[in-house]
Formats: structure tokens, C-alpha cells, sequence
């Protein structure tokens, strides 16, 4: 059973969803300005590329937004059809200067500003409604091909003009009342936008996509949802408005009172924490590491303190089915997206890979984001991909590190104190009789040798005394040259420095 637990006492909004207990989902709200995924916006042509086949389009914020021709708009098409647009360069569907009506469907990455498509649509809750999309689409996930034409039947005698739906799954067995009611609400707010929203100049935002409430009560199925807790009364009002539909979760929805926050009441906090780690331990003592970059992410599975309980074969494919699932897990959670590859315990049993993976594309099922497994390579690693909408949880609550620089490693103290020696060889006999630096404690002792052995070795090779003078709070790839002078001018200005540390 599923718990969703929001945290909106803050001005930074947040919602959990755990399912048994676990944190699998969690979605963050800062301002209204940062909110760019499904927002509608006037923008204009800046510039067109044939040679990308894309198009960048002012939308008045810092980055323009990067328009492919496949997203631009055009109604439901024949493989024919398909195969004729594909052949025409984008100059031929937009040019510069042009007014475009479009849609952000990802964020703007690094360097890379937000992508755009020019096929509008708002979801509802039972259909996805497309002003100019054309044509009616239903959910894959219905297994009867039946139902899927009753619903495609309705959902043709329902439009008008070039209007477009996709047909949820919760629409199985739905009416076409129930269905009309939903397309009557969507088209009324499509028009309301639109009346004012034409008149504005480009760039101009049309459409602000709703806040995280609304969202999670649009985008999740609340079949299996056995409590809602949340901690602002302000939104507890809000949310009881928009569950009236629902009412068997009239008494689901509970108001959090205490004083402790409500994300360390329900072990969240621990959860965050944990995802932002490399390594992550499965309940067997297997582990798994995670390493991202922008555009890859490699998952490592490895057997840990997990030694079986009976043969190699056999602690194998236990360790790496628990690790699918842990995996699965991790992706939703860590919200990664892009290339994904996994590195499972090696299984020479093709009956072993086939569960395996079997574990892994269920437990995946549950993952609202589009997952695309391609299986296992010849080296036995699995390929993958998970579509990228939003920044993924490391990069929203994390920066590079300062000292590091995002690399994840340091010079090692060795290294550091051979780098510090080659800058002190650079001031080789010059005038004055002694030199100050400054340094890590620990890159101190390096260079100073077990018995002031290798400084002295440095003073005579140099030609001027040195005088180390070890911070810990110093950086360990800093150091500093504080002064250079007489020996008695030096030693001031090194007892000094240890004094105002202190």
C-alpha cells in the first residue's frame, strides 16, 4: 500500500511517496519561477538550424528553448505521411522571426535550455486534451483491444475542429458522460488561457503550470493510496477540495500537528540523505554503487558481506534480483535519467540472466516515468534508458564541490606536498634568507619528513630556510608562501600566524 506524506510548511514544498514504508518517489517545489515543465508559452523564432534539424526559440527566460522539427506541431500522420515530414528540413516548417505557440517538456540542463514542443496539450483527469493535436490516442496499458476502440470511438464523436485527446487507463470502463465532463472542463480552460493569451507580444508566458497539490492529484492513481498525512492547514484545506472526488479518501487525508518535522517523523529525511551516497546497502549485505554523470549512469552490484547460504550459483542470483529491485528503487527515487548501465554479479546460467532480468522490468513497472530496457549486452551488462523531464534529486539538493571541483577525488598528500616542493624549487636562490608557508596539516608532516629529514634536505637544495606553518582549516589542495624575508623577520610573522589561529 502506498503512503504519500507532504512537507508544506516550508517555502521550500515537498511530497514523498512511500510504498511499504519506503521512500520511492519524491518531488520538490521551490518558487514559481524555477516551475518551467508544462508551461505554455508566446515565444519567438531567434534562430533555425537545418544542419540539427531544430529551431531555438525565445521564451523570455535566461536560455531560449531548443525546438527539434519532430516536436513541432503537426496533426496525426500516416507512415507515409511520417516518412514525407522527415525528409523536409525544418526551414520549411518555421523561420526566424516567426511566432510560435509552445510547450517546455524538459528542463534546461548545464548549458542547455529547456525543451520545447509545439504539440500543447493539459492533462485532465481522464484524458490528456490537445487544442490542435488532431487525432485520439488511448493508453497502451489496456490489455483489451476492445475497449481500446469503444474509447477511441468516443473520444472521435466528442471533438471539434483539430482538437486531439489521449485516452487514459483510468478511462477503462468508463462512460462517454464522464469522459465528455472531463474534455466540457479542459476545453473551457484551454479557451479562458487563450482569449488573453493571444493578444500578448512574444516572448510571454500563457500558461503556468499548476503546483505540486494539483499535480500529484492529476498525475497519481489513488486506488491503492492507504493515507495521506500533511503538515500545512492551509493545503489540508486545499487538497480536501481537490480529493472530493474521491471519497473513500475522506478519511485517508490526515492533518499533521506536531512540532517535529514531518519528513523525520516518517524516517524520510534518513531516505534523502542515504540517495545522495555512491553506495547504497542491500538487507543481505550486498551493495550497490551508483556514479552519475550528465549524460550516463553506471550501477555496480556487488556481493559485499552477503556469502549465501548455498553455492556460488545460487548467492549470485539472489544477491543480484535483490539488487534489481533496489535499483528500481533507486531510479524513481533519484529520479536518474538518460543512458543507464548495469553491472549485475557475472551469471553464466541463462536461466539465472532470464530472472534476473525478469525482477528488474517488473519491480520498473511501477515507474510513472517512460523506461526503455534493452536487455543484456554480450559483456553481461544491462542497457537502458529513463526519460529526463525534471533535474534528477543529486544535482537539485547538491552542487560540485569547491574542493574537488565535481571530480570526486583530491591530490592525494604525497602529491600535493611534491607540488608545493616544485613551486618552493622556483624561488631557488633568491636574495632572501627564509620563506613562510602555509599548509594543510596533514601535507605538513609529508614534507617535513619523520625527523625534519626531507626539510632539511629542501633548505640546502633551496639555499633559504622554510618555515611550515600547518591550518587545518586550510583547504587540502591550498597553500599559501605568507612571507619571504630575514630569518628573524620570518620567524615573526610565523608565530604570529600561529597565534591569531588560536
Amino acid at each position: 500500500m502506498k503512503r504519500i506524506v507532504f512537507n508544506m510548511a516550508t517555502t521550500e514544498r515537498r511530497a514523498a511517496i512511500l510504498e511499504h514504508d519506503r521512500v520511492v518517489e519524491l518531488l520538490i517545489e521551490r518558487s514559481v519561477e524555477d516551475r518551467v515543465v508544462a508551461n505554455v508559452y508566446k515565444g519567438r523564432v531567434v534562430n533555425v538550424l537545418p544542419g540539427m534539424q531544430a529551431a531555438f526559440v525565445n521564451i523570455g527566460r535566461d536560455k531560449n528553448g531548443f525546438l527539434y522539427r519532430d516536436d513541432l506541431l503537426s496533426f496525426h500522420l500516416s507512415e507515409e505521411e511520417e516518412e514525407v515530414k522527415k525528409k523536409k528540413s525544418i526551414s520549411e516548417f518555421v523561420s526566424k522571426g516567426e511566432e510560435l505557440l509552445v510547450q517546455v517538456t524538459k528542463e534546461g540542463f548545464g548549458t542547455k535550455g529547456p525543451r520545447l514542443t509545439g504539440v500543447v496539450s493539459f492533462p485532465g483527469r481522464y484524458i490528456v486534451y490537445m487544442p490542435q493535436g488532431g487525432y485520439v490516442g488511448v493508453s497502451r496499458r489496456m490489455k483489451s483491444e476492445e475497449e481500446r476502440e469503444r474509447l477511441r470511438k468516443i473520444g472521435d464523436s466528442l471533438l471539434e475542429g483539430q482538437e486531439g485527446m489521449i485516452i487514459r487507463t483510468v478511462c477503462e470502463g468508463l462512460n462517454e458522460e464522464t469522459i465528455n465532463e472531463d474534455l466540457q472542463f479542459l476545453r473551457k480552460f484551454w479557451l479562458d488561457i487563450w482569449k488573453e493569451g493571444k493578444t500578448l507580444p512574444p516572448p510571454a508566458l500563457i500558461h503556468q503550470d499548476t503546483g505540486l497539490l494539483e499535480r500529484i492529484v492529476r498525475d497519481f492513481s489513488f486506488d491503492d493510496v492507504s493515507e495521506i498525512i500533511i503538515d500545512s492547514k492551509k493545503d489540508y484545506e486545499r487538497l480536501k477540495e481537490l480529493l472530493e472526488p474521491y471519497r473513500h479518501l475522506e478519511t485517508e487525508l490526515v492533518y499533521y500537528r506536531e512540532k517535529e518535522n514531518i519528513f523525520s517523523k516518517y524516517g524520510i529525511e534518513k531516505e534523502l540523505e542515504k540517495a545522495l551516497r555512491r553506495q547504497v546497502w542491500l538487507k543481505n549485505g550486498a551493495y550497490i554503487m551508483i556514479d552519475q554523470t550528465e549524460a550516463l549512469t553506471v550501477i555496480d552490484v556487488n556481493t559485499g558481506k552477503f556469502t549465501g547460504k548455498s553455492n556460488l550459483q545460487d548467492t549470485v542470483r539472489r544477491t543480484n534480483i535483490e539488487a534489481a529491485k533496489e535499483i528500481a528503487r533507486q531510479l524513481r527515487l533519484r529520479d536518474i535519467s538518460g543512458i543507464i548501465i548495469i553491472d549485475f554479479i557475472d551469471m553464466r546460467d541463462e536461466d539465472d540472466k532470464r530472472q534476473v532480468l525478469h525482477a528488474f522490468t517488473k519491480a520498473l513497472q511501477q515507474d510513472r516515468t517512460k523506461t526503455n530496457v534493452m536487455g543484456l549486452t554480450g559483456l553481461g551488462l544491462v542497457e537502458m534508458t529513463r526519460k529526463k523531464i525534471r533535474q534528477n534529486l543529486h544535482d537539485s539538493l547538491s552542487k560540485p564541490c569547491p574542493t574537488c571541483a565535481g571530480k570526486g577525488t583530491v591530490l592525494s598528500n604525497e602529491a600535493q606536498a611534491y607540488r608545493i616542493e616544485r613551486t618552493l624549487f622556483e624561488y631557488r636562490n633568491m636574495d632572501e634568507e627564509a620563506m613562510l608557508v602555509e599548509l594543510p596539516p596533514q601535507v605538513d608532516r609529508v614534507i617535513r619528513g619523520e625527523k625534519n629529514e626531507h626539510l632539511l634536505w629542501l633548505e640546502q637544495s633551496l639555499g633559504y630556510q622554510i618555515h611550515l606553518v600547518p591550518n587545518d582549516k586550510m583547504g587540502e589542495h591550498d597553500f599559501a608562501i605568507r612571507h619571504m624575508g630575514t630569518n628573524e623577520e620570518v620567524k615573526e610573522k610565523a608565530l604570529n600566524l600561529m597565534y591569531n589561529k588560536h
